[in-house]
């Protein structure tokens, strides 16, 4: 099973080698690892997607909040979230086909970003589910080449209460 966990640390040089180092000493399996800035230089922000069952998460959540340059580690089992993964892929596109391409494209919401006499390439961006059924989709023209991001993740906003229906004033 994968779960999503994101780790807030401080912004030094070392701390993804650090982390990864505890990672592999401990056997734990990395899916998917993002490092990005946030809003603060001081902090970076690490997605992480980890295969495992529950107590593997657990092991990894321990073992990541005894790092000392990690602040803050969420794990995204209890809450809802989104999550995305951004692809390039250039895909064999002759003249005559060019045109199913870029409908495929359109329908999963992705923008061409490259034409050339052969190829297209593709920028799409969504769940990974999303990602791999248009791989899917486009796997019979001929992939020349494939990146990935990986996921980035963050907890949904808290949606506001409503307030309960007031009873109608009589005249």
């Amino acid at each position: 099973m994968k779960h999503v966990i994101t780790a807030l640390v401080q912004n030094q040089s070392g701390v993804l080698a650090h982390v990864a180092g505890m990672f592999a000493a401990r056997g734990f399996n990395i899916d998917s690892l993002v490092v990005g800035r946030t809003d603060d230089p001081q902090l970076s922000s690490m997605t992480i997607a980890v295969l495992g069952d529950d107590r593997t998460l657990e092991q990894v959540r321990k073992q990541l909040t005894k790092i000392v340059t990690v602040v803050r580690v969420r794990d995204f089992k209890e809450v809802e979230y989104v999550e995305r993964d951004l692809m390039l892929v250039r895909i064999t596109a002759s003249p005559e086909r060019r045109a199913e391409i870029v409908d495929l494209t359109d329908l999963f919401r992705g923008r061409v970003v490259d034409v050339a006499r052969q190829s297209l390439t593709v920028e799409l961006s969504g769940p990974e589910t999303k990602l791999e059924a248009f791989i899917d989709l486009v796997r019979p023209y001929g992939i020349r080449e494939l990146a990935r991001t990986g996921i980035i993740a963050m907890q949904r906003g808290k949606q506001p209460e409503r307030a309960a229906a007031r009873p109608a004033k009589t005249a």
